[in-house]
């Protein structure tokens, strides 16, 4: 894990926007807040979809996570209620959002295209590795927010190992691939923004996330496509090769390895475990389709 840029060593109270390429990003986050001892405080907003998925869509709703639709489904109303409910428990609050609204692919040419084109008809800068960001779900959370926030994370990932013979941009690993293979390096550079910088009203603050993103894509580009090799697969500046401590990581390895291996190793857990699944995610579906 190389970091570049401020990460605070104290937890914060934030929001976290990044560039999105696979569901890695989501470890991504992760991260960077067990570095800052928030790691249970991250939460996410999710696409609507995401809800149905087996026990998880039940577990990120139950912990503070946003399933919102797309465009004119988006429904304002439900996340700003949702946030302040978070707000008025005083949950710790590390909320990630992927702006584009969708991963970046390179073998489906056609979303980049599309996101260039809107760009260009709406006279925002065309972005070469990013989508045109979203500006819904980041405004409604800042705005919501801004008086429990102590600021906002600009985040920008890029996974080595990810251009072919010909220099193209490939496709980013899946979560199987990275946990599973041997892992590239994982670049990340984050850019901590006070609040008082951010405009306020939703009209210049879609001016202000574009800007942001043209910053991530002018990143990326150095990375992946710096005439000198030199200055690829590496962002500008200074960086840390920032590794873990066996005290933040074994002991979770410990207990959820225990725990798994004692219900997997005899007959009545491994029915304990498949029940969890089948009627866990049941209850799970039925639950957030009643109480999103």
């Amino acid at each position: 894990i190389i970091i570049y840029g401020d990460l605070p060593k104290n937890k914060e109270n934030v929001i976290y926007l990044s560039n999105h390429q696979c569901t890695v990003d989501w470890i991504i986050a992760d991260m960077l807040a067990v570095r800052q001892n928030a790691l249970g405080h991250v939460r996410y907003v999710l696409k609507d979809g995401l809800k149905w998925l087996p026990l998880y869509g039940w577990y990120f709703s139950q912990h503070g996570g946003v399933y919102v639709k797309r465009s004119a489904k988006f429904n304002e109303k439900e996340m700003r209620e949702k946030l302040r409910t978070q707000m008025k428990a005083e949950t710790p609050m590390y909320l990630v959002i992927f702006p584009e609204g969708t991963r970046y692919n390179p073998e489906i040419p056609k979303v980049i295209a599309d996101s260039q084109s809107f760009a260009e008809k709406e006279g925002l800068a065309i972005l070469k590795h990013v989508l045109t960001p979203r500006v819904k779900a980041t405004h409604v959370a800042i705005d919501t927010m801004k008086d429990y926030l102590d600021a906002v994370y600009d985040v920008t990932v890029a996974y080595e190992g990810t251009v072919d013979h010909k220099g193209q941009r490939k496709l980013a690993p899946s979560m199987t691939e990275f946990l599973c293979k041997e892992c590239p390096r994982v670049h990340i550079f984050i850019d901590r923004i006070e609040l008082k910088d951010i405009p306020e009203e939703q009209m210049y603050m879609r001016r202000w996330l574009h800007e942001r993103f043209e910053i991530k894509d002018k990143l990326l580009i150095e990375f992946y496509d710096a005439k000198d090799s030199k200055r690829r697969n590496k962002f500008p500046g200074k960086s840390v090769h920032s590794k873990l401590s066996l005290k933040k990581t074994l002991p979770s390895l410990l207990f959820l390895g225990g725990l798994t291996a004692s219900m997997l190793l005899t007959e009545s857990g491994r029915k304990l475990y498949v029940k969890t699944w089948i009627y866990g995610t049941l209850i799970g579906c039925l639950w957030v389709s009643i109480k999103p």
